[in-house]
């Protein structure tokens, strides 16, 4: 019997293992079967968002619609007198100063002419750094505005001037300026917002330094340049009067 018993005794543990062991992998299984249904309940979830309201699966990437307008310049035509800066200055604000330009003309000391000149207009970037990195919300201040061609632009009135968006910008100098009087940032918004100049703006209306530049080395386009580059936004604005003037044509 105490044979028996000690048999017993030692089989015991052992069917005891087997059971935890069993029952073990059962719980496994269970959990298994259960992260593979919330998997397919997520993967629905997703699909139905897709469908209702694509935004939804843009939480930390904002898709940016194109804007409908853009500046061209010719920096071979370009003076250099900063009569676009002027007006742009008071067309926005009704100032007539350099620093509240959206627009800016830099010329190198060191340079010949024509290759002195630079001019920095915002491109109006496609998936654009500044309006991305915008902390407001639950509406960006910097934002592409949908009735006005998607232009990328900022609403002072929801700006709280922290700068992320100048420092984002991607070009130097940054495309985007600060306006001290205001303790705002503002950007070329092509003349959407200008109550001072006495007609409309934007893509389908008048930009003020296109209409304003004595030599016509600024130009408005419809059509987004391939690339997002200075280059790509330099185009000939020379014709045949130019080379008669005698100025460079190459």
């Amino acid at each position: 019997m105490d044979d028996d018993r000690g048999r017993r005794a030692d089989l015991m543990p052992a069917a005891v293992d087997s059971g935890l062991r069993a029952g073990g992998a059962g719980a496994a299984s269970a959990r298994s079967d259960m992260a593979r249904r919330r998997f397919l309940i997520g993967v629905a979830t997703v699909g139905m968002a897709a469908a209702v309201r694509p935004q939804l699966l843009l939480a930390d990437t904002l898709v940016i619609p194109n804007a409908e307008g853009f500046l061209l310049v010719d920096m071979k035509k370009c003076q250099g007198c900063g009569t676009c800066m002027m007006m742009c200055s008071l067309a926005h604000t009704g100032e007539a100063s350099y620093s509240l330009s959206r627009i800016q003309i830099q010329q190198d000391s060191f340079a010949s002419w024509p290759n002195d000149i630079h001019m920095a207009q915002c491109h109006q970037c496609p998936d654009a750094p500044c309006v991305q990195v915008c902390p407001v919300t639950p509406v960006k201040a910097n934002k592409p505005n949908p009735k006005f061609g998607n232009v990328r632009m900022i609403d002072q009135d929801l700006c709280i001037g922290c700068q992320m968006c100048i420092g984002a910008c991607p070009f130097i100098p940054s495309r985007i300026q600060w306006n001290p009087g205001i303790g705002r940032s503002q950007k070329c918004d092509l003349c959407v917002d200008t109550p001072h100049l006495g007609a409309k703006g934007g893509p389908g209306g008048v930009q003020a330094c296109v209409q304003s530049c004595p030599v016509g080395a600024i130009a408005f386009t419809r059509d987004m340049p391939k690339t997002n580059t200075e280059a790509s936004y330099t185009k000939d604005l020379r014709g045949p009067v130019w080379k008669k003037l005698g100025m460079t044509t190459e």
